[in-house]
């Protein structure tokens, strides 16, 4: 007998900043919205094991989607006449849209790498929307380690490229199984679109200056980073968690950049005592 998994997935298309985009998400579940946002260059499949997990959804809504340009979600009309950049406006305009559109009162907001750094922002900004925001692998501003000048090149393009610039991201721990799940995620990347996303990542989203600003008391802020992150390490996730007031930074062992999809097993040991504490105080 053959069993299904719960997972449903659907489109609807959100008007954002003039221009219609057709967006595909997933979700399973009941009880309080989770939404989930992907890392760059990546899609909404990096969350399938945690819309599997019952101890998640049996009382949370889980819902993933896929940013323009990303997996089944399409790009705007006209564009193979221009360049992919995510703005800090954009994500966050798509964001709050999708919420709206979806009609998800008070959620929970979960995003890893740029979706880590970004819901910094909508903790700044929309605090009395969310129930509270958890940044995987998440900081207030852009690593040093790198430049961007280095996406120019014209291997970039190529998925085999991609996907050996953020292997070592996985921790060594982290089962092959799942490290080859986590990889797959990024041969499937369009062209473009991973440089795209380091715009973002890498020169348009520094959030320090208003970062201590978040009410916590509001909006609680959870960061959990992988003690294998060299993209963001869990220095600067201290680092950020020590600038907003009450504010939680937890370094989750044996994990590195992709928790919820290279390692499952370990990342729901650290993320479940996270729900129970934003469920008690709903």
């Amino acid at each position: 007998m053959i069993e299904l998994e719960p997972i449903v997935g659907r489109y609807l298309t959100l008007s954002i900043a003039g221009r219609d985009h057709r967006i595909y998400f997933e979700e399973a579940g009941q009880g309080t919205p989770l939404v989930c946002l992907h890392t760059a260059g990546a899609h909404s499949s990096q969350f399938r094991h945690l819309m599997c997990d019952p101890a998640v959804t049996d009382r949370f809504r889980v819902v993933a989607f896929d940013l323009p340009w990303h997996g089944k979600s399409t790009p705007p009309l006209g564009w193979q006449d221009e360049e992919y950049l995510l703005t800090s406006d954009f994500y966050v305009a798509v964001v709050i849209a999708f919420l709206d559109a979806l009609e998800l009162d008070k959620p929970v907001v979960m995003g890893c790498s740029m979706g880590g750094r970004v819901v910094i922002r909508l903790a700044i900004e929309h605090s009395q929307r969310m129930q509270a925001v958890i940044g995987l692998e998440g900081s207030d501003r852009p690593a040093p380690w790198y430049d961007n000048s280095w996406t120019n090149h014209p291997d970039f393009v190529n998925g085999d490229f991609c996907v050996g610039l953020v292997s070592g991201l996985c921790a060594p721990q982290s089962p092959d199984e799942f490290r080859w799940e986590t990889l797959w995620h990024y041969y499937q990347g369009g062209t473009g679109v991973f440089k795209g996303d380091m715009h973002f990542f890498r020169t348009d989203s520094d959030y320090t200056a208003n970062s201590a600003g978040i009410d916590t008391a509001l909006c609680p802020v959870y960061l959990m980073t992988g003690e294998y992150d060299y993209s963001c390490t869990p220095e600067a996730t201290i680092r950020t968690a020590d600038r907003i007031p009450g504010a939680e930074a937890i370094i989750m062992k044996e994990v590195g950049h992709f928790p919820m999809s290279e390692n499952p097993a370990a990342f729901r040991v650290y993320l479940l005592p996270v729900l129970d504490s934003i469920q008690a105080r709903i």
